[in-house]
Parts: C-alpha cells; sequence; structure tokens
C-alpha cells in the first residue's frame, strides 16, 4: 500500500499572523500617542521650573509689580511656544514683610490630535507651595 502524502491547504491568515498585526498596529498606536503627548508634558515641566525661578526672582525684588512678574511669565510662555493671556496667570504675595515670598501660576490648554480622537491637556503649573 502506497501513502500519499498530503499538503497543507494554504489558509491565508492564520489566528497567529492576525495577532502579530494586531500588536505590531497596538505598539506603534502607543508610540505615536506618546510621541504627541510627551511633547507638551516636557514643555509643562520646563515652564513650571520657569515659575519657580520667577517667583523666586520676584520674592527677592519688592520693587517689582505684579505686572512687571506677569510679564516675565508672559514672555516665557512665549519662549516656550505657548499662547497666554494675562488673565491666564495668577500672582499671589504671600509671607511676611521681613520675609516676602510670590507665588506664580498659569492655567493653559494645549489641543491633541491623534488622527483618530483629538483631545485637550489641561496644564496648571506653579511655583510651589502658596501657603505656609
Amino acid at each position: 500500500m502506497r501513502q500519499v502524502a498530503s499538503t497543507p491547504e494554504p489558509t491565508g491568515w492564520g489566528m497567529d499572523t492576525i495577532k502579530a498585526v494586531l500588536g505590531i498596529v497596538a505598539i506603534v498606536a502607543v508610540i505615536y500617542g506618546a510621541v504627541e503627548i510627551v511633547p507638551p508634558e516636557m514643555v509643562n515641566y520646563s515652564f513650571q521650573d520657569d515659575l519657580r525661578n520667577i517667583a523666586m526672582m520676584a520674592g527677592s525684588n519688592p520693587h517689582q509689580t505684579d505686572q512687571d512678574i506677569v510679564a516675565s511669565v508672559l514672555k516665557k510662555a512665549h519662549e516656550h511656544q505657548l499662547t497666554l493671556a494675562p488673565e491666564q496667570v495668577t500672582v499671589q504675595r504671600i509671607g511676611t514683610p521681613g520675609a516676602p515670598a510670590v507665588f506664580v501660576a498659569a492655567d493653559y490648554s494645549v489641543p491633541v490630535d491623534l488622527e483618530v480622537y483629538q483631545f485637550t491637556l489641561h496644564f496648571t503649573p506653579s511655583s510651589g507651595n502658596k501657603g505656609m
């Protein structure tokens, strides 16, 4: 008796192939999302550091007006390519007359477009602790 070798039938897209393609698509989606979300987060982190420096300098200079502080914040925002209006900046003088301090905060949003989904990242960076 002779045995005839059977050749496997081509099945097209097998389950393993589909899983692999979906896995690659998921990885690409995560990387693309990170490329769109991480830069605004890093800008916010750097801008917050700038706000701390502005508050520290303003606290050591009692002759600097609130408008001067707002102008400094707007200048730093512009350097980070952020669009802020003066109304989005908060300046509060805190501390005692012998130890003056300044609290500075901003409130802004950055739109993120992931082609299939759009959303807004909302940031509220500040110079740090407001009170004692």
